[in-house]
């Protein structure tokens, strides 16, 4: 008895012991303190704008989520911190701070903006780790080698970060590894480290990087046994044929294989699978990637013919083009992408041929026309087709005979994207007939046209519609209550943007109550939106009213019902007052209301919530008045646009506005920008690239603390008030692309420290009080200038033959100020400007100017005198190309080798003291539009070359000596005479003169006998002496006396005295009696 009742108790003991350590009683143990307080100083170090560790606060931390603490010992096993694309950690996490967890074995801090963070050493102390994962982490720097003390890890992810140099070869003491994973945006480069014997457990390598492939590397990839699965992207495989055999080898045990942008060819393709007979019915690979590679048709036909069992086959930007009699069948492929290749000649008569379970397939951007889709009339609706997925973005299908096609054979599509392309006309009817199913549809950027269909309100599984810039029109209110939105319930996206939609926006909108996104931007829609249009929508992410007449009227104390991460209301009516429910807003990272017609300050709490989340911000065209407040930097997303240009913000700029990258202050009243640049108090890194504070009220000298930014690309202080001399630490912005200073009151030489800024290619100082010669190093080291304007300065000296260096410049202008000597010949060695046309794609690839797909763009302002006025280019193709060396004192003649600057829409070199003739070379500029030479001392005639210019809009040859006739022919003829005025031996048409050699001759006298003649000079004879002698005798007989003797000279005085006094009393009494 006793025996029995013993086993008893024992066995409840176990049970009581199993169920303690499985945490199901009361007992269960708690957090350990020293290592809660570590997770609390971990979270003290980053941003939280998602609340994702809302629950980090009571003193369990066993119970925090994202949390795994050990129901035996209490330790934190498991840190889960994953980020996604909305909800994400920020700031730089201390790793160090997580000393204290020693029994941690899953780290997990992917998918995080921890932007310019390094990996820690001290991530080696973590010894029990078996997983980490930092995969797209967003760090910077090496790959610490205290990762190879980590001898349990299991898993190690680092991909996708900004890591570059080398593998650390203490990673091959990682001898648990199974996943190791370094590829995507990583810079590796030299010699993979791992020799045979290293890793042995590895079954998915994942690398990518500038390797030194004739290494040891294949022979140890070779020796893998476990190997299933690698991805070997953007390495040259197809060069090194020891690492395709090395793959070859492991083919038969392969589950995946992804090759993308390894330089592969057909040939290296037959290699990897030139294998013995039965190979192909044995493999168990089920994912193949060779995209971004030069295969063609062959490759994919070789596929095919290999009967094993692929279900993603990815063959996206080679060069396979399709024949229409023949489609390679693959039978268990599930996926297939061969979009960016050249399938024109590809005719799809029936269903997509590939394989009968097929259900995903990518035709983006493959040259695909209407023909390419043909429906027979004996064709029988196949409605089980297994397809679900179609792209056919970016091709250049124009009507709806795509939709008939797809009706036909595809009938349980799920997604559909027809975007990009040209299709015109309605939108077929028969949608919601046909696609029952579909889901997804995505018709934007085409030319459909017509009232917005109603019907897709009736295609009940429908969740997103894309119908962005189209031409539909009709009023929104009827294409809303038209429909019966079976779909209500699942709704999610509309996007009707950029159309010619009309109406108001109907309350019956809150219909949608599961809607996330909203994109109605650039339309023609009014009214009023109020609070109860939006009552219904808890879940709206995206809100897209921008560019219509839309007034926004909210009670006072509205308390939305969504958080929003986007909201664009750009040119819609939201003031007076700034928008209070934005208060609310916990996650808002991008907000346009610019132009909203807001007035007034701008509340603190705003300043503090953009910090936090925002990436995008633009307040611009407003009327906000007042100081931005001095904050603690906290602008937790780096790489964020502000733009609060064309408002009445005033005082200083505040220090945490640094790390943004695009700031845009312009048409402000701004006064002090020291405290943004020379602000001590933060130690963040600046991320700063961007920098415009154009016409703002900045005076004094500028701040020599311009280090602290030196991520700047573009800088432009133009127009303000800035005096005294530039200082010297802006030669540490060695990455600075644009500089541009003009309109102000600085003084002295430009610092020589300048001439770190080798990157420049704009830089503009023009309407300063500058002196001192042309520094040589403008040519020596500026040598990528594309702009160079130091126009009205007191430059003095000679043009420098070392500015003939810059090969790339395509505007100089130099004019208006102390320039003499001649102008150098070695202007032809100006390569851009002896161009007529120049490859922007070359120039864009050399510069950071940003064409579209940016949230930045610095679009180059150029002023010069353009047909004898100032005027503003906006110049974001660098298509100008000018010369202005007026108002110098240049001397010499024009240099003939001018003929090769054939790429030249304007050459200024008036108001100089050129001498000598102008050359005949000046015509072979058939590109210019103004060619100004007036105000000199040019002689000789005008060149007749000058009349083969066709585009010449401005010819100003005023005040010189030229001479001859002026040419006609082509623009000269519209020229008037103020073009040529001050050239007192020209003349022509232009000037209404005719010259010498057009004055039609008079016809000769007949000539007279030789006794005429005779009798003619003896008469004129006889005159002249006559006429002499006469003058003699009239001079001395009169004047001689009144010079020599003085009472003559007082009589004949007297004498005009009394006259002159009877002349004045006869028109007295004259007068007088008139009068009377």
């Amino acid at each position: 008895m006793s025996n029995h009742f013993l086993k008893w108790v024992y066995a409840l003991l176990v049970v009581l012991i199993m169920l303690y350590y499985a945490g199901l009683i009361h007992g269960e143990v708690t957090c350990i303190e020293n290592e809660r307080q570590a997770l609390l100083r971990f979270k003290q170090g980053i941003d939280d704008p998602w609340d994702m560790l809302s629950t980090w606060r009571d003193n369990d931390c066993c119970k925090w989520q994202r949390i795994t603490c050990s129901n035996q010992t209490a330790h934190v096993l498991r840190l889960y911190l994953r980020g996604s694309n909305s909800h994400y950690l920020s700031g730089q996490p201390n790793i160090s701070t997580l000393i204290d967890l020693q029994n941690l074995q899953h780290l997990d801090l992917s998918s995080n903006s921890f932007l310019d963070s390094n990996i820690s050493e001290h991530i080696g102390l973590l010894t029990k780790l078996r997983h980490l994962n930092l995969s797209y982490f967003e760090f910077h720097g090496s790959i610490p080698y205290q990762l190879g003390k980590l001898t349990h890890l299991q898993y190690l992810d680092l991909s996708y970060n900004y890591v570059d140099g080398v593998i650390p070869y203490q990673l091959k003491h990682l001898r648990q590894l199974q996943y190791l994973s370094l590829r995507g945006y990583l810079e590796l480069s030299g010699a993979i480290p791992f020799q045979s014997g290293d890793l042995l457990l590895l079954h998915t390598l994942k690398l990518g990087g500038d390797f030194d492939l004739e290494t040891k590397g294949a022979e140890w990839v070779s020796n893998l046994s476990f190997l299933n699965t690698p991805d070997l992207t953007s390495m040259s495989l197809g060069n090194s044929h020891k690492w395709l055999q090395m793959i070859r080898k492991h083919i038969p045990n392969l589950t995946e294989l992804r090759l993308s942008d390894c330089s592969l060819s057909d040939n290296d393709v037959q290699l990897l699978f030139h294998i013995h007979s039965n190979y192909s019915s044995t493999t168990p690979l089920t994912i193949l990637d060779f995209s971004y590679n030069m295969l063609t048709s062959s490759t994919f036909q070789l596929l095919s013919n290999l009967s094993f069992n692929l279900r993603e086959l990815y063959l996206s930007s080679n060069n396979i083009v399709l024949s229409q009699s023949h489609y390679p069948n693959f039978p268990s492929l599930v996926s297939l992408d061969l979009s960016y290749n050249n399938l024109t000649s590809l005719v799809f008569q029936g269903n997509f041929n590939f394989g009968s379970n097929l259900e995903m397939l990518d035709l983006s951007n493959c040259s695909l026309t209407d023909t390419s889709f043909l429906v027979s009339t004996t064709s029988i609706v196949n409605s089980s087709s297994s397809l679900v997925s179609l792209n056919l973005n970016f091709n250049l299908l124009t009507s709806s005979n795509i939709f008939h096609w797809i009706f036909n054979f595809t009938a349980n599509l799920h997604t559909l994207s027809v975007g990009y392309n040209l299709l015109e006309g309605p939108a077929p009817l028969g949608f919601d007939k046909a696609m029952k199913s579909l889901e997804y549809l995505y018709l934007s950027d085409n030319n459909l046209q017509g009232e917005i269909p109603h019907f897709f309100g009736n295609i009940c599984t429908l969740q997103s519609l894309f119908l962005s810039y189209n031409n539909l029109s009709g009023d929104f209110s009827r294409f809303i209550q038209n429909s019966s939105w079976c779909n209500r319930h699942i709704f999610q996206e509309l996007y009707l943007s950029y159309n010619q939609i009309t109406g108001v926006i109907p309350k019956s909108i809150r219909v949608f109550s599961e809607l996330e996104y909203l994109s109605l931007e650039g339309n023609s829609l009014k009214g009023e939106i109020t609070e109860s249009h939006l009552t219904s929508f808890s879940k709206l992410k995206k809100l897209v009213l921008s560019y219509n007449s839309l007034s926004l009227k909210f009670v006072p104390r509205w308390i939305p019902p969504f958080q929003l991460i986007s909201l664009s209301l750009a040119s819609c009516k939201l003031g007076p007052n700034f928008p209070s429910w934005l208060h609310t807003q916990n996650h808002l990272d991008y907000l346009d209301i610019s132009d909203a017609g807001i007035h007034g300050s701008v509340p603190e709490w705003f300043w503090y919530k953009f910090q936090v989340v925002g990436y995008y911000l633009n307040m611009s065209h407003n009327n906000f008045l007042g100081a931005i407040p001095s904050l603690p930097p906290r602008l937790s997303v780096p790489g964020a646009y502000i733009d609060l240009s064309s408002n009445q913000f005033e005082g200083t700029i505040p220090s945490f506005l640094q790390h943004a990258s695009w700031l845009i202050l312009s048409e402000n009243k701004f006064s002090d920008v020291s405290s943004l640049l020379c602000d001590n108090s933060t130690t963040a890194t600046s991320s700063l690239v961007s920098l415009d504070l154009t016409n703002n009220q900045i005076n004094g000298q500028l701040p020599d603390c311009w280090g602290s930014v030196n991520t700047l690309l573009f800088l432009d202080l133009s127009n303000n008030n800035l005096s005294g001399k530039i200082p010297p630490s802006m030669g540490s912005l060695n990455k600075l692309e644009a500089l541009v200073l003009r309109n102000n009151s600085l003084m002295g030489e430009l610092p020589s420290s300048l001439k770190n800024c080798t990157n420049l290619f704009v830089l503009d100082v023009a309407k300063n009080l500058l002196s001192g010669p042309i520094p040589f190093w403008i040519g020596d080291n500026l040598q990528q200038l594309i702009l160079l304007s130091m126009s009205e300065n007191h430059f003095s000296g000679n043009l420098s033959m070392n500015l003939c260096h810059l090969e790339h410049i395509q505007v100089l202008d130099l004019s208006r100020n102390k320039l003499s000597d001649g102008i150098p010949t070695c202007i032809k060695n100006f390569t851009a400007i002896s161009k007529r046309r120049i490859n922007i794609t070359q120039v864009w690839s050399r510069t950071h100017f940003y064409g579209s797909g940016s949230l930045g763009q610095y679009i180059v302002n150029i002023t010069l005198i353009w047909k004898g006025v100032e005027n503003w280019f906006k110049d974001p193709e660098f298509s100008l190309k000018a010369i202005d060396l007026s108002g110098n004192h240049l001397t010499g003649e024009i240099p003939k080798e001018i003929g090769y600057l054939v790429g030249l829409n304007e050459l200024n070199l008036s108001r100089n003291n050129l001498k000598g003739e102008i050359p005949s070379e000046i015509g072979n500029l058939t590109s210019l539009d103004s060619l100004d030479l007036s105000r000199n001392d040019l002689c000789g005639r005008i060149p007749s070359s000058l009349s083969q210019i066709d585009g010449i809009g401005v010819l100003d040859l005023s005040y010189n000596n030229l001479s001859g006739r002026i040419p006609s022919g082509g623009h000269m003829d519209t020229f008037g005479a103020s073009f040529f005025e001050g050239n007192p031996n020209l003349c022509g048409e232009q000037l209404n003169k005719t010259c010498p050699e057009d004055m039609t001759p008079t016809k000769p006298q007949e000539p007279t006998t030789h006794d005429d003649a005779d009798d003619n000079s003896d008469f004129y004879e006889a005159l002249y002496m006559s006429l002499g002698f006469g003058f003699f005798i009239g001079f001395w007989g009169l004047l001689g006396p009144l010079l020599f003797w003085r009472c003559w000279r007082i009589a004949y005085l007297r004498f005009l005295n009394k006259v002159a006094d009877y002349i004045y009393v006869m028109v007295a009494l004259n007068m007088r009696r008139f009068h009377n």
